[in-house]
């Protein structure tokens, strides 16, 4: 007798577990909360920094113009980003992931108290060292988070990253209010020391979760040779106590010119991504495939630059907007100009859920390519709306804040197709005992956009606004339909 071949359910592969199931993991709850503080930090001091820099001495602030102020926000952005590089070195060859994110939690946490004081040297050593533990702990949280979420396919890993992006802005949504009302209306070094509370909280945090993250204690994926690791620590000491004498010397001399630095490193953030390129397709240990990879990368790599070159305006150009031509008054209330920064958070939380959910259901079916010019569209769609609104204000009319909010809506739909699609990228091409040092490389091309946007900000005096916006939505559409066209695959 014939009959249909019987298929049994215990043959069949079992089904993954819904990526909401995250929530329930103890390893997931340590770094969303750990990760949840220094969104707190990060977001709150970006609140303030544009409009303390730009506020009158007078009132306690650094006097500085729109456009010098603009480049030392995108300077702070291109240096938190350029030191993921290095960071992500230090954790795959000398600290581990684990060590090398408490270290620079710790670093953060002491920026933030340096800021605190009211003296302006204060101020700049806080910054370089907020840059400097941001840069050592944003690539080796990502990979931690990986190695947590083992087998994923990347269709999961996408909306893992997703789910990980909605998690934190919980915080991020509160640190603009909490340190914005603070700094404008109280003292600026208070909305600072907020920050700084937050972020020991955070440190405090991962150290009691730690133990939930099975292999996190244990050394570097790749670790340095004894010998190398001496020669290493030894100039390490070295480069630190030259930096301490440039640091005591500038001070003693008045300080030094701010727009040579600003020029200086901008150069810097030109140069280093080439540099690191070249370092990691030289590594040793890469076969031809897992160059290629790598070389193929440059293809997430340039497109990530413009986006990141839009997204370091937020907390500028944003800004800018939101003190200057946006009418604040709510049932007699003037809205704090810092408070608007808690758009971009709010909308992520709201819209992460969304992304998350679309990442499954799309899977595969669009390239890396394809989503990237998604990305470019949203951001283009966000200046497009503010160069609206621009021109529309004038010197005697302030607009309505739904210009300004809507263009915050776009940016975040970009971020939210940029982040999770170019951490998860990433990862997945980066070469086994490279992983931090790559997603390094990832950050570098933020860093990169940062700096070159934070130069361009200078023109935000030269050009009107509204002109300055449009040239980037320009841009943007045009290298999305480049994108999209299959001219160029990832």
């Amino acid at each position: 007798m014939t009959g249909r071949p019987v298929t049994t359910r215990a043959a069949a592969r079992p089904a993954d577990p819904p990526v909401w199931t995250l929530l329930r993991e103890r390893w997931f709850s340590t770094l969303f909360l750990t990760d949840m503080w220094e969104r707190f930090s990060f977001y709150g001091m970006q609140a303030l920094l544009f409009l303390y820099a730009t506020a009158p001495g007078a009132d306690g602030g650094l006097g500085l113009s729109d456009g010098t102020a603009g480049a030392l926000f995108g300077l702070y952005v291109s240096a938190s980003f350029l030191a993921a590089m290095p960071g992500g070195w230090l954790g795959d060859r000398v600290l581990g992931t684990h060590r090398a994110m408490l270290t620079g939690a710790l670093v953060i946490a002491a920026g933030h108290l340096c800021m605190t004081l009211p003296a302006q040297a204060g101020f700049y050593i806080g910054l370089v060292f907020v840059a400097a533990g941001t840069g050592l702990l944003k690539p080796n949280l990502p990979v931690m988070f990986d190695q947590m979420n083992p087998g994923a396919d990347s269709a999961r890993r996408r909306a893992a990253f997703s789910l990980f992006y909605m998690s934190i802005q919980i915080s991020a949504l509160l640190g603009p209010l909490v340190t914005g009302v603070l700094g404008e209306r109280v003292n600026w070094h208070l909305g600072f020391g907020a920050a700084a509370v937050g972020m020991l909280l955070g440190v405090g945090q991962y150290m009691r979760g730690a133990s939930s993250l099975s292999g996190a204690r244990t050394g570097p994926s790749r670790p340095l040779p004894p010998a190398a690791l001496r020669r290493f620590v030894r100039g390490a000491w070295a480069v630190l106590a030259g930096a301490v004498l440039v640091v005591t010397g500038a001070v003693a001399a008045g300080g030094v010119p701010l727009r040579p630095v600003l020029a200086l490193c901008g150069l810097a953030s030109l140069v280093l991504p080439v540099v690191a390129f070249r370092r990691l397709l030289r590594a040793d240990g890469l076969d031809a495939a897992a160059r290629e990879r790598v070389r193929a990368y440059r293809a997430v790599f340039v497109p990530s630059v413009l986006f990141w070159a839009m997204y370091g305006q937020l907390g500028s150009v944003f800004s800018l907007f939101a003190r200057e031509h946006t009418d604040r008054e709510v049932a007699g209330f003037a809205v704090p100009a810092s408070w608007f920064q808690s758009a971009h958070p709010l909308f992520l939380l709201l819209l992460a859920p969304l992304f998350a959910w679309l990442w499954l259901r799309i899977g595969g079916r669009a390239g890396t390519a394809r989503k990237f010019s998604a990305g470019l569209l949203c951001a283009a769609g966000g200046f497009l709306v503010l160069a609206a609104g621009a021109g529309l204000a004038t010197d005697s009319r302030l607009v309505s804040p739904l210009w300004l909010l809507g263009a915050f809506l776009c940016m975040t739909c970009g971020e939210l197709i940029f982040g999770p699609v170019g951490l998860s990228t990433t990862a997945e091409v980066a070469p086994e005992g490279h992983r931090s040092r790559m997603m390094g490389l990832f950050y570098l091309g933020a860093a990169l956009g940062a700096g070159a946007g934070g130069q361009l900000s200078h023109l935000v005096g030269v050009l009107p606004l509204w002109a300055y916006l449009a040239g980037f939505a320009v841009t943007a559409a045009a290298t999305a339909l480049v994108l999209a066209r299959g001219t160029v695959r990832i």
